[in-house]
Order: structure tokens, then sequence, then C-alpha cells
């Protein structure tokens, strides 16, 4: 009797013949030089390469928060190229989860308030129990009532790790998540990050520079020059670091 076949994997995001330019004649630089890469549902991908490899760009344009030069960009089956600005906004805040390297946190908002801002903006609750878990895995139960400015920067990141995860997106965005964290509270972010992708389903895709954060991915991509020139399945911070290495050559 012939063994079943595994299920498809579905796709979160992707993008096709993606290609971002930035200036024009002999000044132009290509950030994306024809890019085709799909993130699969329920998976956890690390973007990694040099400085100037085009990582950050690939990401932002992925989620949205940049136009594509040429080719296309996909939420699901959704054509964000040929989405317009409010259709964008909305998907955004709808369908995706973003932790940014400059937290923009709300100065005028506390804690709490800025965690639940993306729910608040799309008229929705979130479940409380599933709000207490995340708060107290980013440790910042009693600092909820505290303004941005009364946090020092590795508390206005968990306050950001927690803004992304609360609402459940279909995949969240992440550009150096632990960069401005101590590293147990970075190793307490990244184990979260990888129960969230086990235990509930979600989709992540990060940006980062640092091997032993990629080593909580799935998959690890490697990117030079704008384009994907390699990819790790199952990743070790050593295996990591050596493939780095070369781009050093």
């Amino acid at each position: 009797m012939p063994s079943a076949s595994a299920p498809p994997v579905s796709t979160a995001a992707r993008a096709v013949d993606a290609r971002k330019t930035y200036g024009a004649g002999e000044a132009a630089v290509h950030a994306l030089a024809g890019v085709t890469v799909s993130f699969p549902e329920r998976e956890f991908t690390a973007i990694m390469g040099p400085s100037g490899s085009g990582k950050s760009t690939l990401m932002q344009c992925v989620a949205g928060l940049d136009r594509l030069t040429s080719g296309s960009a996909y939420i699901g089956d959704t054509d964000i190229s040929q989405l317009n600005k409010t259709q964008l906004t909305l998907l955004r805040r709808d369908r995706l989860g973003f932790i940014f390297q400059q937290y923009n946190l709300i100065p005028s908002l506390t804690a709490r308030e800025n965690i639940l801002l993306p729910m608040t903006l799309a008229g929705t609750r979130p479940d409380p129990e599933w709000f207490d878990t995340i708060v107290r895995t980013v440790g910042m139960g009693d600092r909820l009532g505290n303004l941005p400015s009364e946090l020092s920067g590795g508390q206005q990141q968990r306050v950001a790790v927690a803004r992304a995860l609360v609402p459940r997106p279909d995949i969240v965005f992440a550009d150096e998540p632990t960069g401005a964290l101590d590293s147990r509270t970075g190793i307490e972010i990244l184990s979260f990050m990888r129960r969230a992708v086990d235990e509930t389903g979600q989709t992540i895709v990060m940006v980062t520079h640092d091997p032993h954060a990629a080593s909580y991915a799935n998959t690890v991509l490697f990117l030079e020059d704008g384009q994907i020139v390699d990819s790790m399945e199952a990743p070790t911070a050593d295996r990591v670091l050596d493939r780095m290495k070369r781009f050093e050559g």
C-alpha cells in the first residue's frame, strides 16, 4: 500500500523577481537584483548577509513597508504590489506583525497601550490568556503602566515583541529583534518566538546578523549583492558562523 504523501506546504509570503533600485544611472544602487523566494507558513525563516546585501530591503518589500521597483510581493495569495496605500495599510494592520530595530513605540502610550495598539486600531480585543502569556514571557508584567521614556532600551524592545505577537498575525516580520537585549533576555525572546511557531503555528521572518539568533530558525537564507546565494536547513550557530565567514573572503 503506498505511503501517504506529506501535505503540501502553504506559503505565507513570497517574492517573484523582486527588484529594488535606489537612484538612477551610474549612481543607481540595486538593493534587490531579482529575488524569487517563498516563506512557508508555520515556519521560522532567518535572513542573513553582509551589510548592504539587501536583507532588510527584502523583508521591507515583502512586508509592504517599501515598494518594489519591479517584480511582485505576496502575502498569502494577495499581490501587495497591486494594492493602493489604504489597502496596504489595512493589510499590514490586520494580517502582519512587526518587530523593528527602532521599537517604534508611541511615546504618549503606556506599555500596555502600545502592546494593544494594533488591536485597538482594528477594533478587536486580545485573548486575555494569550496576552498574559506573552507579557509574562517578555518579563514586562510589572511595567505595563510605564511610558516608553520610563523604560530601558531592552524593555522597549520587549514591548515591541509583545505588540507583534499579541494579535496572532498571519506572519511576523522581525528586524534584529534581540539587538538591544542582554543575552539572557534575548534567549528568552528567541525561545518564545520558536515556541510560537511550534505550538501555535505562527510564521516568522527575521533579519539578523547574529548566528545564535539564526540558529532558532527552521531555515536561514543568505543574501549577497541583492540576491539569495545560499540557504541552510536546521541551522546551528557554528554552521551559520562558518557560512558567514565566506562573505569575508
